[in-house]
């Protein structure tokens, strides 16, 4: 989870509010599609993390067999 995902999530959030408290359709719709980019940009990340954390586990097995 970066700082940057938690800015898109914390501002869609605002923007979605905001859209309703105003009844502006387009900045309520706005909000939720940059909420919804900060959950997918920290789903990334964390299967990058995984992928990351693999690699990192199989060279330390590989220095092993050596």
């Amino acid at each position: 989870m970066s700082l940057d995902d938690e800015k898109d999530k914390l501002k869609g959030k605002f923007d979605e509010a905001k859209g309703k408290l105003t009844g502006d359709k387009v900045t309520e719709a706005k909000g939720k599609a940059e909420g919804f980019l900060g959950k997918a940009k920290d789903a990334i990340d964390g299967e990058v993390d995984k992928v990351k954390d693999k690699f990192a586990h199989d060279d330390d097995h590989s220095d092993q067999d050596h």
